[in-house]
């Protein structure tokens, strides 16, 4: 019988925990830890009593020792890292320690510098692969499930990729002039980094929301969309065969914008600590404790997402052009677990991601992107559990 350690309590572990638990053949036994036990607890109150044991404990995830005393009580077959990026290595190491599985949604970042990049938990790889153990990074929606749309497409419709979109459309109105729909200290160090795309083995890099597309989404509309450095760009052209270029667009409003432009150019999104009344403080973190909890939105957001990949190519020779991308829509998540979709969309494929190792369809020591499995039983699960995909081999180009 599995036991799985399930580190974060917050929006997108919401929907990870009540996942796992509308899957107690393959978690028949969680534990939830968090700085702040009593979201622990509020979950294990919700949820508790069905086939899946719950347990709870209070970690400080920054912490290797209380990480790994943590993981040799519970004595978990996985770790699933859904707390923020900046802890990915500190939990990477407590899995190393006790030779335990891992598995998170983002990759690292460290907290002073609005920077990720792969390069940090790629060089545990041989770690892993001596101790035996498995790592999967980036399993949420993007990075992750556009890992595995890229494998799929790879495996049944290409000989060669030669150029990658990948389009990321909220279409949900929460009603705040302003708010984000994930944490929203990692939201803006995102969008006010600087953008860039992988063409003809190089980075391109741009000014930040530089490059503006619209684009027709299905089930959504038209909306403008901006190009992003988006971290899942960086492993996908070391593994999708005959690669060009690569890029990443992300939707955003115009009363969104207008908030972060006003908000930056006063110095709230700033990332450097300043003193104030004798403290040090970091601006973006006090804008944080002022935004709207993420996972509050979910009873006020109306609306849906469609997110997907666009590939050109050849097959057999001749061109192919192949769109898949999943609709998810807001109400129906926060009817079925009490959560808006952005956490949704990340929450669900971790859970399968886990369900992949738990039950060795995707289990080999190292450490390992998504798109290097077999994608089809990931696929496949996406159709059962909550993220149905759509497929066209005649989509509108981005251009």
């Amino acid at each position: 019988m599995s036991r799985t350690l399930i580190i974060g309590a917050g929006g997108v572990a919401g929907v990870v925990i009540h996942k796992c638990c509308q899957n107690p053949e393959v978690f028949p036994d969680i534990c939830i830890a968090s700085r702040t036990k009593s979201k622990c607890d509020a979950f294990k109150a919700k949820l508790d009593g069905g086939r899946t044991a719950i347990t709870t404990a209070q970690v400080d995830a920054d912490n290797v020792d209380a990480l790994v005393a943590l993981i040799r009580a519970y004595k978990p077959d996985l770790v699933m890292n859904i707390a923020l990026p900046y802890q990915d290595l500190t939990i990477m190491e407590a899995c190393l320690a006790t030779r335990t599985h891992y598995l998170d949604t983002a990759n690292y970042e460290p907290p002073e510098t609005a920077k990720f990049e792969y390069k940090w938990q790629w060089a545990y790889r041989k770690k892993f692969e001596e101790a035996g153990i498995m790592a999967l990074l980036g399993c949420g929606f993007d990075p992750g499930v556009t890992g595995v749309f890229s494998a799929y497409a790879q495996k049944h419709y290409f000989d060669e990729i030669h150029r990658l979109d990948i389009l990321d459309c909220n279409g949900g109105d929460h009603g705040y002039p302003f708010a984000t729909n994930f944490n929203p200290e990692i939201n803006i160090r995102e969008v006010t980094a600087k953008g860039s795309y992988w063409e003809n083995g190089e980075w391109v890099e741009t000014e930040p929301m530089a490059i503006k597309r619209e684009y027709d989404f299905d089930g959504v509309g038209r909306k403008d969309m901006y190009l992003l450095h988006h971290e899942e760009l960086e492993s996908l052209a070391l593994n999708l065969k005959g690669i060009k270029r690569i890029r990443f667009f992300m939707t955003f409003g115009q009363s969104y914008l207008t908030h972060l432009k006003c908000l930056e150019n006063v110095g709230m999104t700033s990332i450097e600590p300043i003193d104030f009344q004798g403290q040090k403080i970091v601006p973006l973190q006090f804008l944080k404790a002022l935004l709207p909890d993420p996972a509050s939105l979910g009873p006020r957001t109306k609306g849906k997402t469609n997110i997907g990949c666009i590939f050109e190519g050849v097959k057999d020779g001749k061109p192919v052009c192949y769109y898949v991308y999943n609709i998810c829509d807001h109400q129906e998540c926060f009817r079925e677990i009490g959560s808006q979709a952005i956490s949704y969309t990340t929450g669900v494929p971790a859970m399968i991601g886990g369900m992949m190792m738990l039950t060795g369809k995707w289990m080999k020591p190292g450490v390992f992107n998504v798109e290097e499995f077999d994608p089809d039983p990931f696929m496949a699960a996406l159709n059962r559990w909550g993220l149905p995909w759509k497929e066209s081999f005649k989509p509108t180009l981005v251009g």
